[in-house]
């Protein structure tokens, strides 16, 4: 571990639209700015510029709500168009309330909306647009670490964050929906704390508490710094995915 961090937001990001080569634009912004990746340093990038450069764009407009979205709708009090899109990226509807549903997502997540989201989102022609996830969030990490790493010959970790609530607790923090180059997850299982006692649960969600630090400076309105290097970070622990953040269903103790 470390006693000091350091974590500064990438100037100078044009806004992203679909298609753009996330990697090259983040490497132009350091340069432009006179700063530099290092080793073992993290990009934190928001998830929001990673979908929209993926075109993960949906129109409203284009959108024909099934019965089921239209039934829905009338409970939750939501644009029926808008609750087809979030039950086409969902499993489940783990709970719903008016103005509220919280889904799991087809990559296992529990959020709300499954991730479908209206905010920073500008319209087409006049038309609303929702914003999904990407298909694959821990492929995009990896793609923009190995480019990011080709560009500045140096060994790079990348989260790409979201905001989520939390169950028994008010408000939203980042946490990772993608990650590349870091462990993911740090299991502390076996090791001794202060006074010698083996640690028999301790598992740190490492990626999660990057996506939190970085979020402070991403912040969640009108920003506009989506592009985090978090420094000073160090681990021993092999490689994982984000993917292995989320918790099994036979371990779920709140289904």
């Amino acid at each position: 571990m470390t006693a000091r961090l350091e974590l500064f937001a990438v100037p100078g990001l044009p806004m992203i639209a679909s298609g753009d080569p996330l990697a090259t634009l983040i490497g132009d912004a350091l340069d432009r700015s006179g700063e530099t990746l290092r080793d073992r340093d993290v990009v934190v990038l928001a998830q929001k510029i990673v979908s929209k450069a993926e075109g993960r764009m949906v129109d409203l407009s284009a959108v024909t709500p099934s019965p089921e979205a239209r039934r829905l709708a009338g409970e939750v009090g939501k644009d029926p168009r808008h609750v087809e899109v979030i039950l086409s990226e969902s499993r489940r509807i783990v709970r719903s309330r008016p103005h509220l549903m919280i889904m799991q997502h087809r990559l296992g997540f529990v959020m709300a909306n499954a991730g479908v989201d209206r905010s920073n989102v500008a319209p087409l022609d006049g038309s609303p647009r929702l914003l999904l996830l990407p298909e694959n969030p821990d492929g995009s990490a990896e793609a923009i670490r190995a480019a990011l790493a080709a560009r500045f010959n140096v060994r790079l970790g990348v989260v790409i964050s979201d905001s989520f609530g939390r169950p028994w607790r008010h408000g939203t923090t980042g946490v990772a929906i993608g990650a590349a180059g870091l462990p993911a997850l740090i299991d502390l299982r076996g090791m001794p704390d202060l006074f010698g006692r083996t640690l028999e649960v301790s598992i740190i969600g490492f990626a999660d508490e990057i996506a939190a630090a970085a979020s402070l400076l991403q912040g969640q309105a009108a920003e506009a710094q989506p592009v985090v290097v978090v420094r000073g970070l160090d681990w021993s622990a092999p490689d994982q995915p984000a993917s292995g953040l989320v918790r099994p269903p036979e371990e779920d103790l709140f289904p």
